[in-house]
């Protein structure tokens, strides 16, 4: 009797992995299967290129696409649009060489990792035998031979593994990629490769290549949990729900609208969550917290119950713990971790958003909230929505815009189909505010981390994944200074996405905040240096449509309200990279976005002799004094 050997197949480390990696697939309720790593953005370095670049060289690009990046981080970016655009059921890899390749990621997967949305890391590292010691780029530990700038990236991810031996790969690896597809953890992954070990060759069983299909799951709740939160329901007169991006990720939208109809119950929105009800449905009152509408907020103080679905609770949505001030408030938390749904002292019940949604609609078997709370709410609203309209209204002709004027034409312009990209500045807060959502994948603002250049390279990534839509990537002068450079990857890959600049001459967002802790606007805005010393001067002469231009995008100036109009339409019917530049005006009260309608915590300092930050001291102190604990 004869026994045969399993068959190997002898390749490198990093030509295993590259295998391996393009053999992996998701499933969500037993529908089509996805591509976890649909593709792998790269710049190479002397830790990468004999490695996971050939790789990628040696199978062909049917096995795993290749994008060429210029930044690290921004192809962190560019990975991390295209999982959220591809409801976190495909993602893809970032390789970079050692050192700086490998630090430049930090940024990118903190904010994968804050927005739970997947991608995997996979940056060179020195070698694991050590022949020369220190090499090129090595950072040098004098307490620990074993530690290297990738490091850096353990606090920001969820999975972090150093493959020092081929074998090593096996666990790691598959390690790596429950993380990515699990719901609950995903976020950033690492896998560190050192240099020498990604071109070591190793007999693989070929097991280890076998296709394989990590199903989400899709918990249901607790049924004690669920008895309790239904409970508190029955028992609540105005009850408010609170929208967070756990409803987009596990595409909850239809079983939140079915909730909503059957209980008359509002809905508010944190940036994550914008876009799960459309904005003209009834129970839709708009975004929460200290960027949201007054319909919204006013609801969260006088609200007994809070039900937030798919929410972290950040400050923003809180007003710094002061939103929420009836006395008898209680909340209960559809989450699908329990690190989450314990927040506020809340009532928990951790699952799928959507199961547990459509479980909790059940449950209630019919019960609504007071027929005098629905028109409360819903003729606040249609208060809200006249205030939105006013602050859009920019009449054709010759004055230049503000920036809310420029958000109000492009509503006039889009469908469904278009999606807007925004993660910093000023723009966050008007969009919040104000923007007319209309599909559940049209509002993109990555306000997790809140990073600056996120922009540009995000819209590639969404591009990538929904091919065919108009994405818009709306950046202030400041963002774009931060990481431009993606531009010549949309226009090397023919990416037909639309940027529209928005010269301010500074950092308009910190520069109004400022302003309002009594720190005079100091050092935000672009200027040359006054003879005083300060920046005070005449605005610089900077050009940012032809910075645009030169790195091969097509470029529509836009001076007035009646260019803006025509260079949107153009932009939007564009067929490749297209950047539309307006500086805008000042807003005035007739044209700018409605104030905060609830407070954000930024202390001011306690002494100050400028009479500036003794006001701005008293508000605090008034405005901290409503804070409470929610136990």
């Amino acid at each position: 009797m004869s026994t045969s050997r399993p068959t190997t197949r002898r390749l490198t480390t990093a030509q295993a992995l590259v295998a391996f990696l393009a053999r992996q697939y998701t499933e969500r309720d037993g529908g089509t299967r996805h591509r976890l790593i649909a593709g792998t953005w790269g710049i190479f370095g002397h830790g990468n290129v004999a490695g996971i670049g050939q790789a990628l060289l040696e199978p062909g690009s049917d096995d795993m696409p290749y994008y060429q990046g210029r930044n690290e981080q921004a192809m962190v970016h560019a990975a991390v649009g295209y999982a959220r655009q591809s409801n976190r059921l495909s993602a893809h890899a970032v390789t970079t060489s050692i050192g700086p390749g490998a630090t430049n990621l930090v940024t990118g997967a903190a904010l994968a990792t804050i927005n739970h949305l997947p991608v995997l890391l996979l940056p060179g590292d020195t070698f694991a035998t050590r022949p020369a010691d220190p090499v090129l780029q090595q950072l040098e530990v004098p307490y620990a031979g074993d530690v290297s700038v990738n490091d850096c990236l353990r606090p920001v991810c969820r999975y972090f593994d150093r493959i020092t031996r081929p074998e090593a790969l096996f666990p790691a690896a598959l390690a790596a990629v429950r993380v990515l597809a699990d719901p609950a953890q995903t976020g950033a992954v690492t896998l560190a490769l050192p240099q020498d070990v990604q071109a070591q060759a190793y007999d693989w069983p070929e097991e280890f290549f076998a296709e394989r299909v990590w199903r989400v799951r899709a918990q249901g709740p607790d049924r004690r949990e669920l008895h309790a939160a239904v409970e508190e329901f029955r028992a609540a007169r105005r009850p408010l729900l609170i929208a967070g991006g756990g409803v987009h990720h596990s595409g909850a939208e239809q079983a939140l609208e079915a909730f909503a109809e059957a209980t008359g119950t509002p809905v508010a929105s944190t940036q994550a969550g914008k876009g799960s009800l459309p904005y003209d449905h009834p129970s839709d009152v708009g975004g929460i917290g200290h960027t949201g509408t007054a319909t919204a907020d006013e609801l969260a103080r006088t609200a007994d119950l809070v039900i937030g679905v798919g929410t972290r609770y950040s400050d923003f949505t809180t007003a710094s713990a002061t939103l929420f001030q009836n006395p008898d408030v209680r909340f209960v938390n559809l989450n699908i971790t329990g690190f989450d749904a314990h927040k506020m002292g809340a009532q928990q019940v951790v699952g799928d958003a959507r199961v547990a949604l459509q479980s909790f609609t059940q449950a209630l078997d019919g019960h609504r909230v007071p027929d005098a709370y629905v028109a409360e709410y819903r003729a606040a609203k249609a208060r809200w929505e006249y205030r939105v309209t006013a602050a859009y209204a920019a009449p054709d002709g010759d004055a230049r815009p503000t920036q809310v004027q420029v958000l109000g034409v492009l509503d006039s312009l889009v469908t469904h189909d278009d999606i807007l990209i925004n993660a910093a500045g000023s723009l966050p807060g008007d969009l919040h505010k104000l923007w007319r959502t209309r599909s559940r994948t049209q509002y993109h603002v990555e306000y997790g981390y809140s990073c600056m250049g996120y922009e540009i390279p995000a819209a590639i990534g969404v591009q990538l994944a929904a091919p065919g839509r108009p994405v818009w990537a709306l950046v202030g002068d400041g963002t774009y200074l931060m990481n431009p450079t993606e531009i010549v990857t949309a226009v090397q890959e023919r990416l037909p996405i639309k940027v529209v600049i928005l010269q301010n001459h500074g950092y308009a967002s910190i520069g109004g905040l400022s302003e309002s802790v009594g720190a005079e606007r100091f050092g935000t805005e672009y200027r040359f240096r006054a003879p005083d010393g300060s920046y005070t001067g005449a605005p610089l002469p900077v050009d940012l449509a032809a910075n645009a231009a030169s790195l091969g995008m097509r470029v529509l100036r836009a001076e007035t309200v009646r260019d803006l109009r025509e260079a949107l339409a153009e932009a939007r019917r564009s067929d490749r990279p297209t950047c539309v530049y307006v500086e805008t005006r000042t807003p005035d009260t007739v044209s700018g976005a409605p104030a905060a309608q609830a407070w954000w915590d930024v202390p001011v300092a306690e002494t100050a002799t400028r009479p500036s930050t003794v006001k701005a001291r008293e508000e605090y102190d008034r405005q901290a004094a409503a804070r409470r604990r929610h136990l």
